[in-house]
């Protein structure tokens, strides 16, 4: 990660919902082993939702979106809802449409939208 760049941050935002918010890359470089660790705490959390907010990200890679289907298929082990949020970056869009994996998250258009389920 660059100075400017943050790695994920978890919040709570009421009524069982884990909010992780990135910004900058999601790559083998930067991020991605932090958004495992984040989204394996929001799993144990107990909560009944995690919502992992790229509207920051402006760029991912392959490591980024393994670490999302991780946290994707934990989550659903535990009955537990994740919900990628946006807008997102047209790279980060194109890294989900050209791998063919959209149809493996739910996603909203914005934060509230995807805490308001």
């Amino acid at each position: 990660m660059t100075g400017d760049e943050v790695g994920p941050v978890l919040e709570t935002a009421g009524d069982g919902v884990v909010l992780i918010r990135i910004n900058g890359s999601l790559d083998g470089w930067s991020g991605s082993a932090d958004l495992v660790e984040a989204l394996s705490d929001a799993a144990r959390s107990g909560g009944r939702r995690t919502v992992v907010d790229l509207s920051g990200v402006d760029f991912a890679d392959s490591a980024g979106l393994h670490a999302l289907l991780q946290g994707q298929r934990r989550h659903d082990a535990l009955g537990m809802s994740l919900v990628v949020a946006g807008p997102l970056g047209v790279r980060v869009r194109r890294l989900f449409e050209v791998t063919g994996t959209l149809g493996a998250f739910r996603f909203a258009d914005d934060v509230e939208a995807a805490i308001a389920g």
